[in-house]
């Protein structure tokens, strides 16, 4: 079973005593890239049962591949590059590349090679269970928030680890380009801080 959903409990003291934030936090997708270091013939690959394939989409340079044991989708290009979108684990991620590379290996379509996966990007969705007024937030720490166009402001922090966040006044954010679970904590909590 995939562990996709994890409270963090951030408590700190003020003068009238500790004060307890319960934050939900649920990895939504995570983008996982690999390379089996060789070309592949992808009308070959669009033979298969679990493969979606066309010459007419994207040029003919990509082959779609979901079998029902997978948790996610993965790309497959002629180039051999993958990359698996959809699962909520890392070690998801990685079973679904090295599912595919196994079926490629018991087809003969490609030689027999270790994949390295590597995670890209990580999204969260994350409840502070507060709501957030975005405008005094824009005010205070530069947020970009036009609530003509888009509902939710934008923040981009580089420390203490590059992350984008899409925050909504409901208390509910978006975060992403982490590439690492435990790199979370540490976001959620300077976003809290930036909230109260």
């Amino acid at each position: 079973m995939e562990r996709d959903l994890f409270l963090l409990v951030i408590a700190r003291a003020d003068a009238s005593g500790w004060i307890q934030n319960l934050i939900e936090i649920k990895i939504v997708n995570v983008v996982t890239t690999a390379d089996l270091n060789q070309r592949i013939d992808l009308r070959v690959i669009g033979k298969l049962k679990i493969a979606e394939y066309s010459s007419h989409k994207y040029g003919g340079r990509v082959a779609y591949l979901k079998a029902p044991r997978m948790r996610g989708k993965v790309s497959l290009f002629y180039t051999g590059k993958m990359i698996s979108v959809g699962t909520r684990t890392p070690k998801n991620a990685a079973r679904d590349l090295n599912y595919i590379r196994i079926i490629l290996e018991k087809e003969k379509i490609v030689k027999p090679v270790t994949l390295k996966p590597k995670i890209r990007n990580i999204v969260f969705l994350v409840n502070f269970g507060k709501e957030i007024d975005l405008e005094s937030l824009t005010e205070k720490h530069g947020l970009i928030y036009e609530p003509e166009q888009f509902p939710g402001a934008i923040l981009k922090l580089e420390q203490p680890h590059a992350a984008t966040i899409l925050l909504f006044a409901s208390g509910k954010a978006v975060i992403t380009g982490l590439t690492d679970p435990r790199e979370i904590s540490k976001i959620t909590a300077k976003v809290l801080k930036m909230i109260e």
